[in-house]
């Protein structure tokens, strides 16, 4: 009986969560509304296996990758002989692994110091940038997974992009750090120093700097990787969170490193190997959460009992014509025409969903785009010719054509015109003759041709 009340209560909950008709309108029910399903999202997903496949994919991808990768972040920080100041970072991502995660660390700036970008020759150069061009097209990819996005950047754009960053982002993360400590030597900090509160408040920003930059540097990858439009405040919430997590998950780490005694009394030398590779996992999984949060709060709509909606005809037809009226009203008042975006939101549907009907009705000329940046919907032609009944028509159309490679086992009249035929029973159709059955098996059914029909 309890049993049976909390699945009741758990149903509930559920359905409160996914298909509430009225959501609260009000502060701090709308923060608690929109959390709850964000974290029903992030749960799912995790249980799904989709991110923990992609995060195990590219512990790999970063093992392979990690040292080239840092020997082209550095080439341009050495040759201005700024180097030293992105080697605490590395240390402080490797310090939860205890003192083998440091001694790791010199290794890994070992191997970069070594390594001579300028004596490689062509060959070598190009499989130095390959090898990290291939990772960040894996991060990409990973994040398109997650906003639902199906194409990557072409070829050009990622080679340009991605090396802009590799090459540009260790500047200025040395640049912000140069301006930071700059500011908090100069004589007016100073000077507010022997001011309190303004000196304690000071001295704690100074101590949080190197987290403000952790959260700048994950707001920043969530705004950049993926290939479609983040915005900013939705990036940033995602890498604040994926900050505290990060520094939350160090500690814990950290913690777990030193009581695992035990493990490097099973494992002997390969201990660091293995705390390496699940560290590594614990970060990408992190970063792969903050994406999602990022994700669900920019697209609520997207958040369904199941990742991959099923595209049931009920849904698609309700949503051609809701969109296709949220459209055609503002047009006939002469108001502006609606975004994409908007009517997802409005919809409350996932975006995938919204943009394939949508897509259907562009193709076949009952919608169009319009605006500077064509991402606005106007009626494709004059609303006196636009009926009800086409708009159906289109999105049941199939488009790929693979009705037509149905077997010729009932009347093609009966497939062309299933309204025409909505009341009658199979009973009654049997009786008509106008299926053929002589009692023979299924594979030697006589087809029936549209002559016999």
């Amino acid at each position: 009986m309890a049993s049976f009340q909390f699945k009741e209560r758990l149903q509930t909950a559920e359905d409160w969560i996914l298909a509430n008709p009225n959501p609260p309108q009000n502060w701090p029910w709308t923060w608690l509304y929109k959390v709850g399903r964000s974290s029903y999202a992030l749960v799912r997903d995790i249980l799904s296996g989709q991110l923990t496949l992609h995060a195990m994919s590219l512990v790999y991808t970063t093992l392979l990758s990690i040292v080239p990768l840092l020997a082209l972040s550095f080439s341009v920080l050495k040759a201005l002989g700024v180097h030293q100041r992105m080697e605490p970072f590395l240390f402080q991502f490797f310090e939860p692994m205890g003192p083998q995660g440091i001694e790791l660390a010199e290794q890994i700036l070992g191997f970069v110091d070594n390594m001579k970008v300028g004596v490689l020759g062509s060959v070598g150069l190009a499989l130095l940038v390959y090898t990290v061009i291939s990772l960040l097209q894996k991060i990409e990819r990973s994040f398109n997974m997650i906003w639902r996005v199906p194409d990557m950047r072409s070829m050009g754009q990622r080679f340009s992009n991605y090396l802009s960053v590799i090459m540009v982002g260790p500047l200025l993360m040395v640049s912000a750090i140069g301006v930071s400590a700059t500011i908090f030597s100069s004589s007016i900090v100073q000077a507010l120093l022997e001011i309190e509160p303004l000196g304690s408040l000071i001295l704690v920003v100074s101590r949080l700097m190197p987290f403000f930059l952790v959260v700048g540097a994950f707001t920043f990858v969530y705004v950049f990787m993926p290939n479609t439009r983040v915005k900013f405040h939705y990036a940033f919430i995602g890498g604040l969170v994926a900050g505290v997590s990060w520094q939350a998950g160090g500690m814990l780490f950290a913690s777990f490193v030193a009581g695992s005694a035990k493990y490097a009394a099973i494992y002997s030398s390969f201990a660091i190997g293995i705390i390496l590779l699940i560290w590594i996992y614990l970060n990408w999984m992190i970063l792969l959460l903050g994406a999602s949060l990022a994700f669900y709060l920019q697209n609520p709509g997207s958040v369904a009992k199941r990742r991959d909606v099923q595209l049931a005809p009920e849904l698609q037809e309700k949503v051609a014509l809701a969109m296709m009226w949220m459209v055609a009203k503002p047009f006939s008042e002469g108001r502006a025409a609606p975004q994409q975006e908007g009517l997802e939101q409005a919809l409350r549907v996932p975006g995938e969903v919204t943009r394939r009907v949508s897509d259907k009705l562009i193709r076949a000329g009952l919608l169009s785009l319009a605006g500077k940046q064509g991402d606005q919907l106007v009626p494709g032609r004059s609303l006196e010719l636009i009926t009800i009944g086409d708009v159906l028509n289109v999105v049941r159309y199939d488009e790929d054509r693979v009705v037509e490679r149905l077997p010729k086992v009932v009347p093609m009249s009966l497939m062309r015109d299933l309204r025409g035929q909505e009341g009658a029973s199979l009973s009654e159709l049997l009786k008509t003759g106008n299926v053929v059955d002589r009692g023979e098996p299924a594979s030697q059914t006589v087809a029936v041709s549209d002559t016999d029909a």
